[in-house]
């Protein structure tokens, strides 16, 4: 359909030309060489006109193809300049914790107080192993 349209333009645009042409001189003093001139002049108009529209496309298409290069390598630079960044440092907002204070060193041998403790002050603790055993190891119901 635009291939239509496109060559409708030029036989309009030609026609017209060659009107305009012979319209220029009287009828009675027409001869071949005025026919001639008005069908080489409008031949070369649109030759003209068709050689501007294949230059702006040619020109396109090369515009096209560098606007695509160049948007490729800003593309490219901006991938490498992205892997090229150093890794991204962040702060704790809180303050850092304080030291704890060092414990007293200890003291060898440790001197501890002995007290004595009557026998009846204090509960045998009934979860408390016996060290040794008062009977036989052979009396009945010692061991199951």
């Amino acid at each position: 359909m635009r291939i239509a349209f496109g060559v409708y333009g030029v036989l309009y645009v030609a026609i017209e030309i060659i009107g305009h042409e012979l319209s220029q001189v009287s009828w009675p003093q027409l001869t071949g060489l005025d026919i001639a001139t008005a069908l080489a002049d409008a031949l070369l108009t649109v030759a003209l006109m068709v050689a501007v529209l294949v230059a702006m496309d040619v020109l396109g298409h090369r515009w096209r193809r560098h606007r695509r290069a160049v948007a490729l390598a800003e593309a490219r630079a901006a991938a490498a300049e992205w892997a090229d960044t150093p890794p991204i440092t962040v702060h704790a907002w809180r303050a850092e914790p304080l030291a704890l204070a060092a414990a007293p060193a200890p003291r060898w041998p440790r001197r501890t107080a002995s007290r004595v403790v009557p026998e009846g002050d204090y509960a045998d603790s009934a979860y408390a192993r016996r060290a040794w055993s008062d009977g036989p190891a052979d009396a009945p119901g010692s061991r199951l």
